[in-house]
């Protein structure tokens, strides 16, 4: 089970996450998200759970509890959206800037 975690302190590394997550169940992984130009944490991640159970308890147990300093906040993390289309955006029609409107 996937959890999002919110509220993270800057200074916690993964380790900590992951050790105040195995007292809830055994943690498959842990990923803290950073900016990607800086390196620097960007106050969120994810926990994936071995198994629901886990998750669950997990959310019951560490939701709004306090960690180094900071309430967290637990819970399931929902899929990524994925999102159609590529660039964006769309210009006008063909015409050229040098014809006339009408």
């Amino acid at each position: 089970m996937k959890l999002y975690v919110g509220n993270l302190p800057f200074t916690a590394s993964e380790q900590d996450v992951q050790d105040l997550f195995a007292e809830a169940g055994a943690v498959e992984t842990v990923q803290i998200m950073r900016d990607q130009a800086t390196g620097r944490p960007r106050g969120f991640g994810f926990v994936t759970m071995v198994d629901a159970a886990g998750g669950q308890a997990a959310i019951a147990k560490l939701d709004q509890q306090p960690f180094q300093g900071r309430n967290l906040t637990v819970n399931e993390a929902r899929p990524q959206v994925k999102r159609e289309g590529g660039f964006g955006g769309g210009g006008g029609g063909g015409r050229n800037r040098r014809e006339p409107r009408w």
